[in-house]
C-alpha cells in the first residue's frame, strides 16, 4: 500500500495546487503501471457527481490493468467544527487487494481568511491486517512532495488546526 498511498499524496497536492484559487475539482483517476509509468484523466462532466460515479467505476473495474489507483473528487466531510469542504481519495493496491479512502479538509479560497489546507484523515481501510498509519503517512507526504507546485501551495498554506 506504500506505493499506492504515494501516488495518492502526488495527485492530493495536484488537487490542492487546483482548488488554492477557488476552482471546483474536476474529478481525477490516476493509476501506476506495473513499469512504474503514472497516467492520469480527469472526468469533466456537467455535473460533477457524473464525473466521479465514472471514475469510481473504473477504480472498481481496473480496466487499465494497474498496480495502483487513486480517484480524486471534490466534497465535504462532517467534522467536530462541522461541515467541511475536502478532497477525498479513494486509493486501491490491486496487487495487495488493499483499499482506502481519505480526506483532505480545507478552508475554501473564499472564505474571509482566505484558503488553507488541514491534515490527512484516514477515513476506511479495507485489508487483512490494520494499517501502520505512520509509514502510511510518511509515504503520502513523500508523495506530496513531488508535486512541486501542490507541495509549495501545501506548505505556504498549511493550517494544523483540523
Amino acid at each position: 500500500m506504500q506505493q499506492a498511498i504515494r501516488l495518492a499524496g502526488f495527485f492530493a497536492a495536484h488537487g490542492v495546487w487546483s482548488v488554492a484559487d477557488g476552482e471546483t475539482l474536476i474529478p481525477m483517476y490516476a493509476f501506476e503501471t506495473a513499469e512504474g509509468a503514472r497516467h492520469m484523466a480527469r472526468y469533466a462532466t456537467e455535473e460533477p457527481e457524473t464525473g466521479v460515479g465514472e471514475a469510481r467505476a473504473r477504480l472498481a473495474l481496473n480496466p487499465d490493468e494497474a498496480r495502483h489507483a487513486v480517484m480524486v473528487h471534490d466534497g465535504y466531510i462532517t467534522l467536530p467544527s462541522g461541515r467541511t469542504d475536502a478532497l477525498i481519495l479513494a486509493v486501491r493496491d490491486y496487487v495487495n487487494d488493499l483499499a482506502m479512502t481519505l480526506a483532505i479538509p480545507y478552508r475554501n479560497a473564499a472564505h474571509p481568511q482566505g484558503f488553507a489546507v488541514h491534515r490527512p484523515k484516514f477515513l476506511d481501510w479495507r485489508g487483512d491486517s490494520e494499517p501502520d498509519y505512520e509509514v502510511l503517512g510518511e509515504s503520502f507526504f513523500a508523495g506530496v512532495e513531488e508535486h512541486e507546485m501542490g507541495d509549495r501551495v501545501w506548505q505556504a498554506k498549511l493550517d494544523d488546526s483540523l
